[in-house]
């Protein structure tokens, strides 16, 4: 993956190795909410990205916008990863799926809330679908790799060429019963190209100015982990609700073969594997 200069990266590693060691001299135990990934020479993520502060200093080249890079895949994760001004709460202590919750969860109505006929984007190993009143946080993932095949399953195609860029489109949202809803196949692949790059129909639009920083993959596989895969996000700080039948009917039929959600990387909270956020948090 692009990375900066060696110079910077031993900076980043000494930095790390520093804070680590303080943390460990202070004896404060990470919390089973927060993944404290120590040694990390590259950003990690998820963050909270209302605090801007981050003493990783690795400095990769920005991804281009993803209108000039290609849709390479689009999933989903039950709860969001990361934590933002519409959704601060953490998921409660029965949830054993982690992560945080949209802040507006408490205030659906009945008729929001009512479970629509059958199960919805089931997992097939647990059988466990999701629900009205869940959060989700989905993720469209573009890619600077020439992509010669349609989609499929997972990331292989997104790192199919060397040293690729990377840019995350990241939004959360409420799960409800109601079609007047957004209806998330509006935000699927998009048939053919424009200006020669795969694309969404559409990105969410009027949850907040995208936050952008530099950081990793997620996912529950990177927990505890350096993820060295230098990606650049854009995180929408607002909560929007999506109508629950639109998802069930995408996880039944699309290219990328993606039917339930995905397990969440815990929050990481040590500022020497968080870069700064040079984006203003605070321009909901």
């Amino acid at each position: 993956m692009r990375s900066g200069p060696v110079s910077l990266a031993v900076s980043a590693m000494f930095a790390t190795a520093v804070g680590a060691a303080s943390l460990l001299a202070a004896g404060e135990p990470p919390s089973s909410h927060e993944d404290q990934a120590a040694f990390c020479v590259s950003p990690q993520t998820p963050r909270d990205i209302t605090k801007a502060h981050g003493l990783n200093f690795l400095m990769f080249e920005s991804a281009p916008a993803s209108s000039e890079l290609n849709l390479c895949n689009l999933h989903f994760h039950a709860n969001a990863e990361h934590r933002g001004p519409g959704f601060l709460k953490r998921a409660s202590a029965g949830d054993k799926r982690g992560g945080f919750i949209c802040n507006m969860t408490g205030s659906l109505s009945a008729s929001e809330l009512a479970m629509p006929a059958g199960s919805v984007c089931a997992d097939h190993k647990t059988g466990k679908g999701l629900k009205t009143g869940d959060t989700i946080e989905v993720h469209w993932v573009h890619t600077s790799c020439p992509v010669k095949t349609e989609p499929g399953k997972g990331l292989k195609l997104c790192v199919s060429c060397a040293n690729p860029f990377l840019r995350v489109e990241s939004q959360v949202f409420l799960l409800v019963n109601d079609p007047s809803a957004t209806d998330f196949r509006k935000f699927d692949l998009a048939s053919g190209t424009r200006d020669g790059y795969l694309h969404a129909k559409a990105l969410p639009r009027g949850t907040g100015e995208p936050v952008t920083f530099r950081g990793s993959t997620t996912g529950p596989k990177q927990t505890n982990k350096c993820d060295p895969t230098n990606v650049t996000w854009n995180v929408r700080p607002r909560c929007a609700k999506l109508d629950i039948n639109s998802l069930g009917e995408w996880c039944k039929h699309n290219k990328y073969h993606e039917n339930h959600a995905h397990g969440i990387r815990p929050l990481v909270t040590d500022l020497f594997s968080l870069s700064r956020i040079y984006s203003s948090p605070h321009r909901y």
